[in-house]
C-alpha cells in the first residue's frame, strides 16, 4: 500500500532521523511512538505529503487517497457544521474515476491469486462503498451518525463553525476526514479535544473502518484498543514491533536490557583495547599489533544507549494541615449563565480522601461544576465547605498566570519548600523540562508547556483538597505515570476532570457523571462507567446503521450483484487454494512413498513398512479429498 524507503531528516548537521524503512498493508493500524520531539509529527508530514524526507523515498499506488489530522488546524468560518462535514464528499467525481480505472484494470488481469491482484480487489470495494454514500439521502445520515458521534448535537447541525471552540473545531474536522473514508488515516493525538464517550465511539469507528490508520497518542488505552503494530522512534531509528502498545511496553524494556549489555560490553572492550594501544605505543616490536587494534576501534560502531530510559521520579504533594470528614457537600445546587441552565438540582457528598473522577460530555458542566466550588461563578442552592480546606486547583487558563520574565527553574523554585527542593531537577526531567530546558524563559514557552509548568507548580503547593481539570492533555506518558502515582499517594481529597481511562484507571475510587444537569453517583468505579458507555457505543452504531438502511432502502441492485460477485470470487479463490494446497502434499507424499519403495528394494524392516502403509494411507485420504475440492 505504502512503503517508506531509506527516509530521513536532517537540520543541517543534527540528525533527527535516518535509514527509516516501513511497510505499511492495508488495514493496518499503527500505533507511533517515541520521546518527544524524536520525529513522531515529523514523520507523519512526510507520509501526508506536508514536507519532503532530506533522503529516501516513498512509493505508494498514484490514487491512494490520505486522510490527515495534524494537531493544530486552522478552520476557515462562513459554513454551518452540516456544510462544512459535506464538503468530507466534494470528490466524487476523482472517486467514480477511480472506480472505473480500476475496474478496467482488474478485468484486464489474471494474476488472481497475486497479493497485487488482491489489493487491487480491496481498492476496488473500498472506493465502490465510498462512491455508494454519495447518495444525498444517505450523505445527510453519514453526516449526523458521524457528528454524533464525536458529541454534537442535532441542535448543532446548523450552527455556524465559527460559533464554535477550537477543540470542537478539530472536531469537525476530524468529522470530514473520517466522512471521507480515505484508504490512509493520519491522526496526531486525536483524542486532545474529545471526551470520553466519543474517544470510545471513535475507537468502534475504527475498529470497523476499512483503512489504514497511523497514529500518535499519548492515550495508552485508546492505544491498545485500537492499534495491533507499533513503530518506535529511538535514537534517530525505527523499531518496529507487530503488537499493541502495552505489550510493545514490555518489549522495549527488554530491549533496552539487551541494548545496555552490550554497551557494557563494548565499553569494556573498548577500555581493554585503549590499555593495550597506551600500553605498547612506542614499542616497536608491537607496532603492527597496536596499529591492528587503532584500526578496529576506528572501524567500531558505537552502540548507543537511550538517556534516562530506566529513570524512575517519585515524589508526594506536600499535604496542608487535615481537612474535616466532609470537604464538600452540595444540596439542591443549580448554576445558570443567564438564562441558560448547565446544572439543576445536584446533591453530592465528598468524604476526606476520596479521589474522584468527573466525567460526562464535553458541555454537561464538569467545569462549570469546578468554578462553582472555586467560587468563581454564582449558584442556587447549598454549596458548603468543610473545616480547614485548602484547595489546590488546575485549570488551563492558570498558565496564563506565569511570570512570563522568569525561567522555568526560577518559577518551580519559587513554590517548592522542604526536602522537595532537593528534588527539582528530577521533576523538572519528568515533566519534560530537563537539562538546559530549565532555564528557558516563561514568556517563550507553548500553550502546552506553559501548562505543563503551571501543574508542576501547583503540585509543589501544600493542600488537603486537589481539584485538577483536565490534567494529562500535554503530558507524555512517562510523565503522566509520575503524576499518577503522586496522586495515589496523596492522602488529601481530590477532583479530577479527565477523559483519560488509563490515567483514571486504579486511581479513583469514585465516578460522578453529569449529564442530564445533573450527576451521577456511579458505584462501580470507572471499570463499569467505562464499560456501558462500549457496550452504549456498540449498540448505538449497529442501531443506526440499521435506522439508516430502513431510512433510504435497500442497497441498489448493483451494488448488491457486485456484492454476491466479490463473495463468489473469494469462495472461488478459496477452494483453488485449498486444491494448490492438496496438490502440493499430494507430490511431497508420492515423492516420499518412491523413497521408501526404494529402501524396501535393498532391506525390508518393520519400521519401514509401517511407514509405507502410513504414507499410503495418507496418499488415499489426500485423493479423496482432491477429488471432492475439484468436484466443487
Amino acid at each position: 500500500m505504502l512503503s517508506l524507503n531509506n527516509v530521513g531528516v536532517a537540520f543541517g548537521a543534527d540528525i533527527l532521523f535516518s535509514d527509516i524503512s516501513l511497510q505499511i498493508n492495508p488495514k493496518e493500524r499503527i500505533a507511533l511512538a517515541g520521546r518527544n520531539g524524536a520525529g513522531k509529527t515529523t514523520l507523519l508530514n512526510i507520509i501526508a505529503g506536508k514536507r519532503e524526507p532530506t533522503t529516501g523515498s516513498l512509493s505508494y499506488p498514484s490514487d491512494i487517497t490520505i486522510g490527515y489530522l495534524p494537531q493544530h488546524l486552522l478552520t476557515q468560518d462562513g459554513h454551518t457544521v452540516r456544510e462544512e462535514a459535506r464538503l468530507a464528499f466534494s470528490k466524487e467525481i476523482e472517486i467514480q474515476k477511480a472506480v472505473d480505472r480500476l475496474s478496467l484494470e482488474i478485468s484486464e488481469r489474471t494474476d488472481y491469486e497475486s497479493e497485487a491482484y488482491m489489493e487491487l480487489v480491496q481498492r476496488l470495494a473500498n472506493q465502490t462503498e465510498l462512491l455508494a454514500l454519495y447518495a444525498p439521502q444517505e450523505q445527510d445520515a453519514q453526516i449526523e451518525r458521524t457528528l454524533k458521534g464525536l458529541g454534537f448535537e442535532q441542535s448543532d447541525m446548523e450552527r455556524q463553525t465559527g460559533e464554535f471552540s477550537g477543540g470542537w473545531r478539530m472536531r469537525i474536522e476530524l468529522a470530514k476526514i473520517l466522512l471521507s473514508r480515505p484508504d490512509l488515516l493520519l491522526l496526531d493525538e486525536p483524542t486532545n479535544h474529545l471526551d470520553m464517550e466519543s474517544i470510545i465511539w471513535l475507537e468502534e469507528f475504527l475498529r470497523r473502518s476499512g483503512a489504514a490508520v497511523i497514529m500518535v497518542s499519548h492515550d495508552r488505552r485508546f492505544l491498545d484498543n485500537t492499534t495491533t503494530r507499533t513503530v518506535e522512534i529511538s535514537l534517530g531509528k525505527a523499531y518496529d514491533y507487530k503488537t499493541n502498545y502495552s505489550h510493545y511496553e514490555q518489549l522495549r524494556a527488554e530491549r533496552y536490557e539487551q541494548q545496555l549489555r552490550a554497551f557494557e560490553n563494548q565499553q569494556e572492550l573498548i577500555k581493554k583495547t585503549e590499555d593495550f594501544i597506551e600500553r605498547f605505543r612506542y614499542k616497536p616490536t608491537k607496532s603492527a599489533q597496536v596499529q591492528s587494534r587503532v584500526k578496529q576501534l576506528e572501524k567500531l560502531e558505537r552502540i548507543e544507549v537511550e538517556e534516562l530510559d530506566n529513570r524512575k521520579i517519585h515524589f508526594r504533594f506536600p499535604m496542608a494541615v487535615q481537612s474535616g470528614a466532609y470537604p464538600l457537600i452540595a444540596k439542591d445546587l443549580s448554576v445558570s449563565y443567564g438564562d441558560y441552565n448547565v446544572l439543576s438540582g445536584v446533591d453530592l457528598t465528598v468524604e476526606r480522601g476520596d479521589k474522584i473522577a468527573l466525567v460526562g460530555k464535553n458541555g454537561s458542566g464538569k467545569t462549570t461544576f469546578v468554578r462553582t466550588v472555586m467560587d468563581e461563578l454564582s449558584y442556587d442552592g447549598e454549596l458548603k465547605h468543610g473545616h480547614q480546606v485548602e484547595v489546590a486547583y488546575f485549570a488551563q487558563n492558570q498558565a496564563a498566570l506565569l511570570d512570563p520574565d522568569a525561567t522555568i527553574y526560577e518559577t518551580i523554585d519559587r513554590v517548592a519548600v522542604g526536602d522537595i527542593r532537593l528534588q527539582i531537577n528530577n521533576i523538572l526531567g519528568a515533566f519534560m523540562f530537563g537539562g538546559e530546558v530549565a532555564e528557558k524563559k516563561v514568556a517563550v514557552l507553548s500553550g502546552g508547556e506553559r501548562s505543563r509548568l503551571a501543574m508542576i507548580r501547583l503540585l509543589l503547593s501544600p493542600s488537603n483538597f486537589l481539584i485538577l481539570d483536565e490534567p494529562t492533555n500535554h503530558l507524555d506518558l512517562a510523565s503522566k505515570a509520575v503524576l499518577k502515582e503522586a496522586i495515589e499517594h496523596y492522602d488529601g481529597t481530590v477532583l479530577i476532570v479527565s477523559h483519560d481511562r488509563d490515567f483514571l484507571d486504579g486511581l479513583v475510587d469514585k465516578v460522578f457523571e453529569f449529564k442530564s444537569k445533573k450527576v451521577i453517583n456511579h458505584l462501580g468505579g470507572m471499570a463499569d462507567y467505562v464499560r456501558q458507555l462500549e457496550v452504549a457505543a456498540a449498540g448505538n452504531e449497529v442501531g443506526e446503521v440499521q435506522a439508516e438502511r430502513k431510512e433510504v432502502g435497500e442497497v441498489n441492485e448493483g451494488r448488491a450483484d457486485y456484492e454476491q460477485q466479490k463473495a463468489r470470487q473469494r469462495e472461488a479463490r478459496r477452494r483453488q487454494q485449498q486444491i494448490d494446497r492438496i496438490e502440493t502434499q499430494i507430490e511431497e507424499l508420492e515423492q516420499m512413498i518412491a523413497d521408501i519403495e526404494t529402501q524396501l528394494a535393498a532391506t525390508t524392516t518393520p519400521e519401514l513398512l509401517a511407514d509405507y502403509d502410513k504414507r499410503s494411507k495418507a496418499l488415499d485420504a489426500a485423493m479423496i479429498e482432491w477429488e471432492r475440492l475439484m468436484s466443487q
